[in-house]
């Protein structure tokens, strides 16, 4: 049997496009300028049957006039924790052009504290906004019947 040969080109290789498109006006965005509008918005957005089942990371991605330009869902975990990737965090605000951003996740327990394992990843996705000049504004934990928001309790 022959082994067929092919010729590899070495500037082959794949185009990489970014574009972002909106079908919503920017005056039809909502504006969030504290931590409660931002619980409002996060609620919205958050299933109702699965905040008190399953961890969830959304991050809320806001405009230079902190409109929202979308959510999305990062990461979905068990009952007791999920996992982050840092990367995928900051790909979804490079791709909206987003100025900022606010981070959320859920505690199906229902306890409202941070843990340790939270205020670290809050940390390093605030570093990484840094360098990228993309703000982490706040960091809420939500539950059905409130929230926690790093930002107001001193923690960001």
């Amino acid at each position: 049997m022959e082994a067929s040969e092919r010729k590899i080109d070495l500037f082959e290789v794949a185009e990489i496009k970014l574009s972002y498109s909106t079908k919503v006006k920017n005056s039809l965005r909502p504006k969030v300028g504290t931590s409660r509008q931002v619980y409002e918005v996060f609620a919205k957005a958050w299933e109702d049957d699965r905040i008190e089942f399953v961890e969830d990371f959304k991050v809320m991605l806001l405009s230079r006039a902190n409109r929202v330009l979308g959510i999305v869902t990062i990461s979905s975990g068990g009952t007791a924790g999920t996992v982050v990737d840092v990367k995928l965090v900051y790909a979804a605000a490079i791709k909206s052009a987003a100025q900022s951003i606010v981070l959320a996740h859920n505690h199906p327990s229902g306890n409202l504290l941070p843990s340790e394992q939270d205020k670290r990843l809050t940390q390093r996705i605030k570093q990484a906004g840094n360098i990228l000049d993309i703000p982490v504004l706040d960091h809420l934990i939500m539950t059905s019947e409130g929230y926690y928001s790093f930002a107001d309790e001193g923690e960001l």
